[in-house]
This record gives structure tokens, sequence and C-alpha cells, in this order.
């Protein structure tokens, strides 16, 4: 009983400790997660306090820096704009401050007040302007709203970068270095952003959010770059910087705008802006701005218009949280291709799930036999073949590689769209094949992946993390399927870096344009090569959670376990780091080099 007691008392501490810094909100929506499993992509204050204080830079390298940054052979000036409005004094100077620590020396503070009649902010703001005249300020006769305010703020500026800055956020010391340093090292870059935490009026920083590269999918989803965004000036006059109507979401319609026309995108995976969460501030309850979500569904649509992609756009999940839906262009027949070795009771789960849930009419399943030996495996066969005639199965009596029979099996397809599925896979989501073929009919999709479920609801695949153990490894593998992970991840429609071929659709011009699976895979990591394959070719990969099923990974060909076995499967790991030793090196573009290369679950690294 006393430990029952104890565990409680520790749960209802956690639940105080998150609503104290990072608002009821989330609170309550940790609460619950806690109930539906104890793994967590959420890092606690104690375990990112020391990751901090390990990884960031202390004194004495602040010290360097201030030294190196008069060393740089190039300075570029740097315009901080700040529109301020009414902030708390102490939160506002807090603000300011942090913009005065900076290790990088050659920057600029435009500020716009948006009501020069409050005498307490104007004089707070003219007293750094008087200290110091990289201070810019103008004092409005009226509050132009954030849009006009911003702008204010931006026609002060004279730098070659613009950096965004809240009235009552905080900019890490070394925020300014970073950005200069990078341009330094290329100064074609025409947009930065970087990884982003909580701060609360105490000071204590939390929630933690480690960001990926510039990942286009997962930006149609929710706002991820919003924090520390800079941009170069020539590019933010010629998009016309912020614009009124999209209140709540204005940043998102900007960054919309200027990621349309950027030639460089970089992340910089380093906690550059501490987000203030404050009652009335969307970091402590995102239901702050409600008209946020409408904003920012408008900002959506007209970036898609732009795009020329039909589509509609609604919130999901959270506010500020979207679901892109892409028109279909015609209905292209899928040839879904399933390799089978007798295991007729998942086959005949996997067919009849197919033919009795699925929404999408135009396909063929072809059935490729290999080497069964039961005979309800064939019986089975021709009781499929007999009730539909879009089933059919072909024969490889060779002995299994997966690559080769995959690659057979292509060319045995009548569609123009391929579905590699395992036959021990199960369908949940009626719309399945609408929700893949939306996005594998967009010609910048290479792979389309879905959210395969373990069969007591926990994640089996929601995108794969390369440089994770040998090869690769699952992201949130293990997490209960109602999780939202990090960032949101689990719920929002991204690109990685690869998708299992357990369910993954392609076109098959762009199978055939990459050459198909590289037979030197016998069963592991083909798919993964494929997937590199596409993004070396110029495609993205698309991971969707709105396509969701069952997987009971590897009943079918078992796990690697025999000395044969076990010597092929290292054979294969050594080709392929040998094949993508570059690739690797650099790490996988949508993860984040702070996070754990031995762990599924987003631990720190």
């Amino acid at each position: 009983m006393k430990k029952k007691k104890k565990g409680f008392v520790d749960h209802v501490k956690r639940f105080l400790e998150i609503f104290r810094t990072e608002g009821v909100g989330m609170a309550l929506t940790r609460a619950m997660e806690f109930q539906l499993t104890k793994l967590s992509p959420y890092i606690n204050l104690s375990q990112y306090k020391r990751w901090s204080t390990k990884h960031e830079p202390g004194e004495k390298e602040l010290a360097l820096q201030r030294l190196q940054g008069n060393l740089l052979p190039q300075k570029p000036l740097i315009s901080l704009v700040v529109p301020v409005y009414n902030p708390p004094l102490d939160i506002l100077a807090d603000t300011l401050a942090s913009v005065v620590d900076q290790t990088y020396a050659n920057w600029e503070c435009c500020i716009a007040n948006g009501d020069g009649t409050n005498s307490a902010i104007t004089n707070l703001i003219d007293s750094y302007a008087k200290k110091d005249d990289r201070f810019k300020v103008v004092h409005l006769e009226e509050n132009l709203g954030i849009a006009g305010n911003t702008n204010a703020a931006v026609a002060l500026a004279s730098g070659t970068y613009v950096a965004f800055l809240d009235h009552d956020d905080l900019i890490a010391p070394f925020a300014l270095f970073e950005v200069a340093r990078r341009l330094v090292s290329d100064p074609h870059i025409d947009v930065f952003y970087s990884d982003e935490d909580n701060i609360n009026l105490k000071g204590v920083r939390s929630g933690p959010f480690f960001k990926p590269d510039f990942s286009p999918d997962l930006l149609r989803s929710v706002n991820y770059m919003c924090h520390f965004l800079v941009v170069r000036k020539t590019l933010g006059d010629a998009v016309g910087w912020i614009r009124a109507g999209y209140e709540g979401a204005q940043d998102f319609d900007f960054i919309l705008r200027i990621t349309e026309k950027a030639g460089k995108i970089e992340h910089i995976p380093m906690m550059l802006y501490h987000w203030r969460s404050i009652k009335g501030s969307t970091a402590f309850d995102s239901n702050a701005k409600p008209y946020a979500g409408p904003s920012g569904i408008k900002a959506l649509e007209e970036h898609m218009q732009r795009r020329g992609t039909p589509g509609s756009v609604e919130t999901v999940f959270m506010p500020t949280w979207y679901r892109v839906r892409y028109d279909l262009t015609g209905h292209p027949l899928v040839t879904i291709i399933i390799l089978n070795h007798d295991h007729a009771d998942d086959l005949r789960k996997l067919v009849t799930s197919i033919l009795e849930k699925s929404t999408y009419k135009n396909y063929e399943l072809l059935i490729v036999e290999n080497n069964s030996m039961q005979d309800a495996t064939f019986k089975l066969y021709e009781e499929l073949q007999t009730a539909d005639n879009r089933v059919r199965v072909a024969k490889w009596d060779h002995p299994f590689n997966y690559s080769q029979v995959n690659n057979w099996a292509a060319q045995q397809a009548s569609g123009s769209v391929l579905l590699f599925l395992n036959n021990d896979i199960e369908v949940i989501t009626p719309a399945w094949l609408e929700e893949m073929l939306m996005h594998a009919q967009r010609q910048e999709v290479g792979t389309v992946g879905a959210k395969l479920y373990f069969p007591n609801d926990t994640i089996q695949h929601a995108g794969v993390i390369l440089g994770i153990g040998d090869v690769a490894g699952h992201g949130h593998k293990g997490f209960h399927k109602d999780l939202t992970g990090h960032g949101g991840q689990l719920l929002q429609i991204r690109n990685t870096a690869a998708n299992t071929a357990a369910c993954v659709m392609m076109r098959k011009e762009v199978f055939e344009q990459v050459g198909g699976f590289d037979e030197n895979y016998i069963l592991a990591y083909g798919d993964v090569d494929l997937c590199l394959k596409v993004l070396a070719a110029g495609y993205v990969n698309v991971w969707t959670p709105f396509a969701e099923l069952y997987h009971h990974e590897s009943k079918t060909r078992g796990y690697e376990r025999s000395p044969e076995q076990l010597a092929r499967y290292q054979n294969e790991v050594f080709y392929f780091r040998q094949r993508w030793d570059t690739f690797m090196h650099k790490g996988d573009p949508y993860y984040n080099p702070n996070l754990s290369s031995k762990r599924e679950d987003f631990h720190l690294a």
C-alpha cells in the first residue's frame, strides 16, 4: 500500500511540475499519455538540465566566442526585429538583455513599440537605445497589430539578415554567433532555424524540441520552424514580409512563402531560442489563440494554390496542427505485391481485410508464391482467385531473396503504382490506399510509408531513422498508438529518410528509375537502401499516420538466429555501410544529432 501511495504522489508531483513549466494543456496531455505507457519521448527537467550543462557553451567558451567573432573573415550584420506591445516590464527587460548578451557583436536590434503612449515601456526601450546605438527604435502612435508592428521593425533593419524575436522570449547568448559562423562557411544560405525549448517566469527551461532538417511535409502539418528564424533580407523583401489577415499564424504564412522561394534552408541543431511559457501564450496553452487555427488553414490553402496542388486543409488533434488532403488524380491501378511462403492463416487475414475494408477499389493483388509446402496454402490461393478476379498468384520457384523476388514481381505488375506489403499485415483504416496514394501521386514524392502497429496497439513503424543500431531503427517503436510522440511526430504527415517495405507505396516509374531493390540485400535493409536511392534521385519520402495497419513483424521468415543467417546479416550491414558511408556520416536529416543513436525513443544522446 505504501509503495502504491508513493507512486501516486510521484505522479502528482510530475503533473504539477509540467503544469508549472509547460501549462495546463500539456500537463493534461502528458498525464493521459502516462496512463497509456511508461515509455515517453518527453525529457524530464533533470535530464534536460544535465544535457544542457554538458552540451551548451559555458562561460569560458562564450568568452572565446567573443574573441572568435571579431576574427571572422566576414561579419554579416544581423538585424533582430522585435515588435513590442505592452509586455510586462521585467519580461521585456529580460528579452532585451538576452540581445545585449550576444557573443557576436555585429548586430542591430530594431524595435517597433506598438503603444508609444505607455511611458514605462517607452522609457525602458529608450534606456537601451541610449546605452547602445545598435538599438534602433520607433514608437508608433497606434498599435498596428502583430503584422504591422513587425513590418515597422523590419523597416528599421539594414542588415543582410533579419532575425525574429518576440518581445517576451529569449535567445541564447551564442545564437547570433552560430548563425554568423555558418554564413562564413556557406554565404548562400537563405533561411536559418534552430531547436527551441520553453522557459517559465523562474527561468526554468523545459519541453525541448529537437527538430529535423527542412521537412516540407512536416511544415504543412505544423509550423515547426518558427523559432529561431533568420531570413536573408532580400528574400523577405521579395515576398513582402508579414501579411495582415493571418493573425495567430502570420509567422506560419511568412515561413510558407519564404520556403517556396529559398535556395538553401539551414537547420541549426542547437537550443538557440527559449519560448516564454506564461499565461496567454501558446507555449503555455495551445488554445490561447483560437483564431490561429483558421488563419493557419488559410495560409496553407494559399500555399497549396501557389504550388498548383489541389487539396483541402483541416486542423487535427491540436488547434495549430494541420492535415492536408491532396486530391487524387484519376484512379490509377495499384498493384499490391505480397510475397508468401505458407502461413495461410496470415495471408487469409490480410487479403480478407483488404477486400472487405478498402474503399479504394482499383487495385490488383499479386501474391508471389515462394516454395510453400502446405496444402492449405494452395487451397487458399484457389479460393481467393475464384472469389475475386483482382487476385492473382504468380510462382517464384527460386531460393528466397527478398530484393530479387520483389524486382521480378514489379515486372509482372499491371499497375502504375506499386505497393509492397508483407503477408503478416492487417488493414485497419478503410481509406488506407487513398491516404497513401494521395502522396505517391505527387511528382516530388518517392516512397510513402504507413503507420504500423504491433497486435498490442504499440508502434511497430512510424518512419525509419538512419544510424540507430547497426544501420537503422524505427522511431517511437513500442509506444502506444495514441501517443503524440516527440514534437507530435506520431500524428503528423512528415518526411523520413526511409520507410519499411512491410508496407510501402511508390510509382512504378520511380521504382524503375532508381533500379528497384539492390539484389545484394537478400533479406535485411533492401528497403532502406531503396529509399536512400530515392532521396539521391531528388525525391522525398513521406510517412502518413492516417494509413493504419497491424503488423506481426518478422512472423513469416523469423529473426536472424542461425550462424548462416547471422553471417549473411553482417555481410548486408557491411555492404550497406560501405555504400552509404557519406550519408551515414552526415546523419539522418529527419532526426536530430542531439538524440540517441542507440535507442528508438527520442532519448537524449
